[in-house]
């Protein structure tokens, strides 16, 4: 059965990674873009293979050749649309974050599910293979108990002693209203974070945060450190950056019968090496760079968790989880207090 995806904000992600990415996607049809300005919608339905261009939600919405959205719009219109899109009867796809707060995002969720519409989130490392082979060395023992998890994700340009300036149509960065609070953390870091919950089968439950932001002076991050602890014991680290050239980009998790590095394999993107060394696996896998392969199978994921009627592997849930991190961290930031985090329902 064919889905039929319209994405919503014709962006610079969508171009690159969303549109490809559902056109990639076997049993995926692209069926429509939205953007305010008709000939940027134009343009870019051409070039994707669009059937039509919209320049308002609500049309799309009413398309009935429309089964699912994806959602690549500025953050504080991320609940806004997905409200709009559950009370249609669309599946949600919507890239991170699920809301700018805690309460708003339990709310949308909410919604979604009385409406018996999927929710799911743009975490696409939880498909990279490397990945998923280490979450399942991990469950079964071949690291024995894991001690210390550490995720690590930046990038910057030499010479900036802070990021690139956003301008343009890249201005809703600039100002923590509308992006959520958190700069870096939003941007790169809650992959990372995802990803060691994900490979541990664990939540984090505790953390502490330093920043380079969360004052009056600089209300957004650049920079964030952070020590975790997770619910099944494991301490961890995540360091997430824009001011970070030539940063190297590495997951490591080590046990008690051994380790497991993803080398570059904190982008959410396909690439880097798998290294395993424990008393019973010891292997090295490579991965070729492919920059929309995830997100090509994170839709397919969605889409049978459609047909399934079960929950997608990046659901809305683990978004909502990342949320209520995020503003943890402002807050550990902001105060410098170690802040505990109540279970979510």
């Amino acid at each position: 059965m064919s889905i039929g995806w319209a994405i919503i904000s014709c962006g610079d992600y969508a171009d690159s990674r969303g549109a490809p990415g559902v056109n990639q996607a076997e049993g995926a049809e692209l069926v429509a873009v939205h953007s305010r300005d008709q000939g940027r919608a134009d343009t870019f339905a051409e070039k994707h293979g669009a059937k039509t261009a919209y320049t308002s939600v609500e049309a799309v919405l009413g398309d009935s050749r429309i089964d699912a959205v994806y959602i690549t719009s500025p953050n504080h219109l991320h609940t806004q649309y997905t409200t709009m899109a559950a009370n249609a009867g669309k599946h949600v796809l919507v890239e991170k974050p699920l809301s700018l707060d805690l309460a708003e995002g339990v709310e949308v969720l909410r919604v979604c599910e009385d409406r018996g519409v999927k929710v799911g989130v743009g975490l696409h490392l939880r498909h990279h293979p490397g990945h998923i082979e280490t979450r399942r060395l991990v469950a079964e023992g071949a690291l024995g108990t894991i001690a210390l998890a550490q995720a690590q994700i930046g990038q910057g340009e030499r010479g900036n002693v802070h990021s690139v300036p956003r301008a343009g149509l890249r201005d809703w960065w600039t100002h923590p209203e509308l992006v959520g609070g958190a700069f870096a953390m939003l941007t790169i870091g809650v992959h990372a974070i995802d990803d060691l919950q994900f490979l541990l089968g664990q939540q984090v439950v505790e953390l502490a945060a330093i920043t380079d932001g969360q004052t009056q002076e600089r209300p957004l991050e650049d920079l964030a450190s952070m020590c975790l602890s997770f619910d099944g014991g494991t301490i961890g680290t995540m360091i997430c950056g824009m001011r970070l050239p030539e940063f190297q980009n590495d997951v490591a998790l080590y046990g008690s019968q051994g380790k497991a590095m993803l080398a570059d394999g904190s982008w959410p993107r396909l690439q880097g090496e798998l290294r395993v060394s424990s008393e019973t696996v010891n292997t090295t896998v490579a991965y070729e760079p492919d920059y929309v392969f995830l997100v090509k199978k994170n839709i397919e994921d969605f889409q049978r968790a459609i047909s399934e009627d079960r929950e997608p592997a990046a659901s809305g849930k683990h978004g909502l989880k990342l949320v209520q991190l995020t503003a943890a961290m402002v807050e550990s930031a902001k105060t410098g207090r170690t802040v505990k985090l109540e279970p979510l329902g």
